[in-house]
């Protein structure tokens, strides 16, 4: 009896949900090159990329995590291994090198910065992750592709690099999003869920806005779950804040269908001074205006699109939103805005596209 052929791709990952939005337009854009593709990750299968063979576990204990960053480089038998994680690039680029596969090292974050901004990572105790997180930069430029998400991130220079901006995938996107807001005034926001993230300042704004609600689509960080959990418990707050948790792209933009604005208030952390959240681009390519702060690279694209309002705090975020429900006019104005925009700035061809033809062409080169 033969053996079922080598997928194309294989995408390995001990710390991302197999429902993660990268994961899937990755896939998506393999796929319409005809590669086959398998992902390896967390969570629930069934969120995991449509037509990919897609093996998920439940998220574990550390010691398990490293057990399993061990391991999944050998489990595939992928003829290109991608690995979005910068703890699994030393083992990969080994593994890679010893059974003669091609492999692509995606770094989507500024690890160095996002280890900053979380407290467990600094002083002695978090020595081991930052020492690791140096060492995978260097590993990840001798990959036979390094993908950044964007052009800061390092490393700068490498054996292949390419950018790979998190823009949006209009497939994802829900097409009655641009039909305008409907029902109740309501705010949505989809993104990973924590404090630094702007969580508890979205969740304050909108109790100091009656008749509005929020949709919160992801998942909540497990330090900030306790805390939100008795926020939104309260009189001022009962039923008007929704927690989705995480959900495949396609879901996620599902439920922000009919919303009246959507929400960016990331705070000013290392990690995000100078990140681009993907979700802007996607507020604006959905019609949905966006309240944002005032972080550089936000606010120029709030300014020059005029899709969404600026604001430096809570309550001019609930002045905002009290503005807008007494005035529905103006949303209808950012709206207009935020499309037009989005028409005219965001690429047909996506950078997904891009990186799924460089991976095309080590397959040429390793046939």
């Amino acid at each position: 009896m033969r053996s079922a052929p080598a997928p194309d791709v294989g995408i390995i990952t001990t710390g991302h949900d197999v429902a993660d939005a990268r994961l899937h337009k990755i896939t998506a854009a393999l796929q319409q090159r005809g590669l086959h593709v398998e992902l390896w990750g967390l969570g629930d299968p069934a969120g995991g990329p449509a037509g990919a063979d897609v093996h998920a576990r439940l998220r574990g204990s550390l010691a398990r995590r490293l057990a399993q960053t061990a391991v999944l480089p050998w489990r595939t038998k992928a003829k290109v291994v991608m690995t979005v994680d910068p703890d699994m690039i030393p083992i990969t680029r080994l593994v890679a090198r010893l059974r003669g596969r091609k492999m692509v090292a995606d770094v989507h974050e500024d690890y160095g910065r996002l280890l900053a901004d979380r407290a467990w990572a600094r002083g002695p105790v978090g020595l081991p992750a930052r020492l690791m997180v140096l060492a995978s930069s260097k590993l990840a430029a001798g990959a036979d592709l390094t993908v950044v998400a964007d052009s800061h991130l390092a490393p700068h220079q490498a054996k292949k690099r390419l950018v790979v901006t998190n823009l949006p995938v209009r497939a994802f996107l829900a097409p009655s999003c641009q039909s305008g807001p409907s029902g109740e005034p309501r705010a949505v926001y989809v993104g990973d869920l924590r404090e630094s993230r702007g969580l508890f300042d979205m969740v304050e704004a909108i109790a100091a806005a009656p008749g509005w609600s929020l949709d919160l689509v992801g998942p909540v960080a497990p330090a900030d779950r306790d805390r939100l959990e008795r926020r939104i418990e309260r009189a001022d707050l009962a039923g008007r804040v929704r927690l989705h948790g995480r959900q495949p792209p396609a879901a996620a933009w599902k439920i922000a269908e009919g919303a009246w604005a959507s929400m960016a208030l990331l705070q000013e952390t290392p990690a995000f001074v100078e990140a681009m959240p993907s979700k802007i681009y996607e507020y604006l390519a959905s019609g949905l205006p966006v309240i944002s702060t005032r972080l550089p690279r936000q606010t120029r694209i709030i300014e020059e699109s005029g899709g969404g309002v600026l604001i430096d705090n809570v309550a001019e975020a609930a002045e905002t939103l009290r503005r807008w429900s007494d005035d529905p006019g103006e949303l209808e104005k950012l709206r207009d805005c935020a499309l037009q925009w989005a028409m005219d700035n965001l690429p047909t061809i996506t950078p997904y596209d891009e990186l799924a033809d460089a991976i095309q062409d080590l397959l040429r080169g390793s046939a």
